[in-house]
């Protein structure tokens, strides 16, 4: 190439050469460019994963949504029963419920990369940690035994926030985007309770509680933030709350025990859990009206659907499965076995 090279150069004046090395160096710039930003360089790949807590052996199952494998089982404090995740969907934060004998006083985190519980958060006299949810990249539970709203700061690994409610029984809740409304359901003093805040906590705030139906507990917030769906396991009814002025609009019956209410992402339809009657119950959000009741086996109690709306994964206590449902058509199309007493479920892709 050298001795071909050369030789066509000599042909040439010194300002054409430095033009052809110009173009030359120009073009290999352009292509090293096009290499660096091709799909194939920059694309990320995101693998997501099914979280089901097994809260009879106290383990969280860390499932292959696609293929149903069993990925890990990793160990949690005693009686888990619910479980967020991060926003960047690395770590898992379980609540730890307890036993009937025993209070659960503690969170576990849980590293979803290395499957392995880093810390187990003490919260000295805060019992019965239930429901969980993140937001701006904080964590806000339930304490039942307390009666009130607290808030783990995972940058600080301490507790930051809390907040009475003065009801008995505060089990799930949900909170806003923005922070500014946290809702809870009080299973004991039939109420939910709406906390309306002026920016997120500690801001500013007012109190609010709901007279709902007897033992309310499953309680779901709609994507637009307009309406608050609330099961009452007492009376088979769902309440649903205008959350511009906190006031029940419309009851209706949905079934026995609606324990557990899910919107789909659209907005467009709600999922409701019926334990005793063994049915994963589908509403349209706008009508009112069930579409359709889904047998899907013993004890179904928690939802998860995923951020697509394409499917939903529903937890059989007593039947040790869950059910996998495709929204499209409504039918169930798999059963997994994750473990003991799944209950919690959750949604990590990173």
């Amino acid at each position: 190439m050298k001795n071909y090279f050369v030789p066509m150069r000599t042909g040439l004046c010194n300002r054409q050469w430095r033009n052809i090395q110009k173009l030359a160096f120009a073009l290999a710039l352009i292509t090293c460019l096009l290499t660096a930003n091709s799909p194939a360089q920059t694309a990320k790949t995101t693998q997501s994963y099914l979280l089901v807590l097994n809260k009879a052996e106290n383990t969280l199952a860390i499932i292959d949504p696609q293929k149903f494998d069993i990925l890990a089982r990793i160990p949690t404090g005693e009686g888990p029963h619910e479980v967020i995740v991060s926003a960047d969907g690395k770590t898992a934060f379980v609540a730890n419920y307890g036993t009937q004998q025993t209070l659960g006083s503690s969170l576990s985190v849980i590293d979803l990369v290395t499957r392995k519980e880093t810390k187990r958060v003490d919260l000295g006299a805060l019992r019965r940690p239930h429901g969980i949810v993140e937001a701006g990249g904080k964590i806000y539970f339930t304490c039942e035994v307390n009666r009130l709203v607290a808030r783990f700061d995972p940058a600080t690994n301490s507790v930051d926030w809390i907040m009475g409610t003065g009801q008995n029984a505060t089990h799930m809740l949900v909170i806003s985007p923005d922070q500014k409304k946290i809702y809870t359901a009080n299973i004991a003093s039939d109420t939910v309770t709406a906390m309306e805040f002026a920016a997120a906590p500690p801001a500013q705030s007012k109190i609010t509680h709901i007279p709902v139906g007897k033992q309310p507990e499953g309680i779901a917030l709609s994507p637009d933030v307009r309406e608050l769906w609330v099961g009452h396991n007492g009376d088979g009814k769902v309440s649903i709350i205008d959350t511009a002025t906190n006031i029940v609009k419309e009851t209706v019956q949905v079934g026995e025990v609606p324990i557990r209410v899910k919107f789909t992402p659209d907005g467009k339809r709600v999922l409701i859990s019926d334990p005793k009657s063994g049915d994963l119950i589908v509403f349209d959000a706008a009508t009112r009206k069930q579409v359709k009741r889904i047998a899907v086996g013993e004890t179904p109690v928690g939802i998860l659907i995923t951020p697509d709306g394409k499917r939903a994964f529903v937890a059989t206590m007593q039947a040790n499965r869950v059910a996998v449902i495709n929204l499209e058509d409504l039918t169930v199309t798999h059963r997994i076995e994750p473990g003991k007493g799944p209950d919690g479920l959750a949604w990590a892709a990173y």
